[in-house]
């Protein structure tokens, strides 16, 4: 009998609480759920456990607050971390979050020493940074969930625009989580035709622009929190590549030293996923534009990364 792999979702708010829902649904392992709030963990993962049998899913669900139950993890979602209110930009989260993401990430360490950690929690560069530090993990162990939800969006955003299917649109975009990541058209096809060729410049633009404000958006009409459907899917879309060995290609923030001489930062691009984590990172020709535009992204993580170093130093 196959051993079922074992996920733990820390942070069991409308993000964390989704990643679970989307991970038993997909059977992709057992899951634990940890929270400093007692006993919301173990609510909600009690009645996601009884959910099992009317959508019939095989999947052991706990909830707690301490970390000894989430021992040998193979995958470790980390949403914790105060979520974005109107007004508020992810940069000012970073002091707060930063402990907290430290914190957590020591524990998990010491717990699942083995396992490849998902960051999801914001600014989501500056808190993946933080994990690679506070963990002490291979940099192939520690990946950001931003690019997958980012082009969902864009690729949702070109579909309503087309009043196509979703399923037929591919998409890729670089850079930081935030209002300066850089989604490509160049490299975005609908069934295998240039979406250039499809939507006026004008209309892609505004596309685009969206995209970069997709959070902020869903915050301004929440007004009491931040989005979680979307993340917390992409989130375990990425759990599903390692946790299965896919392989797949997928956007997300990585460790980029000599790829796009980068430097040694955790920055958003294509990667492989497999079961060590980041397999590899996939260097795209860009035009003179999308490198200037990736290059503003990467300054501004390397601005944030800098407020890390002081904060944990």
């Amino acid at each position: 009998m196959t051993k079922r792999a074992k996920i733990t979702i820390v942070g069991a708010g409308n993000v964390g609480a989704t990643c679970a829902h989307w991970a038993a649904a997909k059977e992709l392992g057992d899951i634990v759920l940890v929270d400093i709030v007692e006993g919301m963990p173990e609510g909600k993962a009690l009645d996601l456990m009884q959910a099992s049998p009317v959508e019939r899913f095989d999947a052991n669900l706990v909830g707690t607050n301490r970390y000894e139950e989430t021992a040998d993890s193979d995958v470790v979602i980390i949403t914790s971390g105060l979520a974005r209110k109107p007004g508020m930009s992810r940069d000012d989260l970073i002091q707060k979050n930063v402990a907290i993401v430290k914190s957590v990430s020591e524990q998990v360490a010491k717990f699942s020493p083995h396992a490849v950690l998902i960051v999801v929690s914001n600014p989501l560069d500056a808190m993946v940074y933080t994990a690679w530090k506070a963990s002490g993990f291979p940099t192939s162990r520690v990946v950001g969930q931003a690019g997958v939800l980012d082009t969902a969006r864009f690729r949702a955003f070109i579909a309503m625009e087309l009043n196509c299917s979703i399923e037929d649109i591919t998409a890729l975009l670089l850079g930081g989580h935030g209002d300066d990541m850089v989604p490509l058209p160049s490299y975005t096809s609908v069934a295998g035709i240039p979406v250039t060729h499809l939507i006026p410049k004008d209309r892609l633009d505004a596309i685009v622009e969206r995209t970069r404000k997709g959070g902020g958006e869903i915050v301004s009409l929440l007004k009491t929190g931040s989005a979680y459907y979307a993340p917390a899917a992409a989130s375990v879309q990425m759990a599903e590549a390692i946790i299965k060995d896919k392989r797949r290609i997928l956007p997300c923030a990585a460790y980029c030293d000599k790829e796009y001489a980068i430097g040694g930062y955790f920055v958003g691009v294509p990667a492989i996923l497999g079961k060590n984590g980041v397999e590899k990172v996939l260097e795209v020709p860009l035009s003179a534009q999308e490198k200037a535009e990736f290059q503003v992204s990467i300054d501004h993580v390397k601005e944030l990364v800098a407020i890390v170093d002081k904060l944990i130093s």
